[in-house]
């Protein structure tokens, strides 16, 4: 299921640029203290470093992504998800635009 609104979220009005700005996002947290981030990865292949555990949720578009240490490459769509540990990296493959929210542990 996708993530259409939050409800009760401060947000940082001051972006995330990365890669360029092929990657932007804005960090957010929400009442009950969860910290997040919703953005965009436009067209590219990307490397990200994580520092806490994440989960990647893409609420439109698609992508691939490929773990640190992994062969293989798995494609995501709207409404799917994929982890990542922390203190680990993965790779992402964006073909037209992949909206998300990052879900730190």
């Amino acid at each position: 299921m996708t993530t259409n609104t939050i409800h009760a979220a401060s947000l940082s009005t001051k972006a995330n640029v990365y890669f360029d700005g092929r990657c932007v996002s804005h960090s957010f947290k929400t009442a009950s203290g969860e910290e997040k981030s919703v953005g965009v990865v436009l067209p590219s292949t990307l490397t990200f470093n994580t520092g806490k555990a994440e989960i990647m949720e893409c609420v439109a578009g698609a992508c691939e992504y490929r773990l640190k240490g992994q062969d293989q490459w798995h494609t995501v769509n709207a409404g799917e998800q994929f982890a990542i540990v922390e203190n680990s990296s993965f790779e992402i493959k964006v073909n037209d635009s992949f909206h998300y929210i990052c879900h730190y542990a």
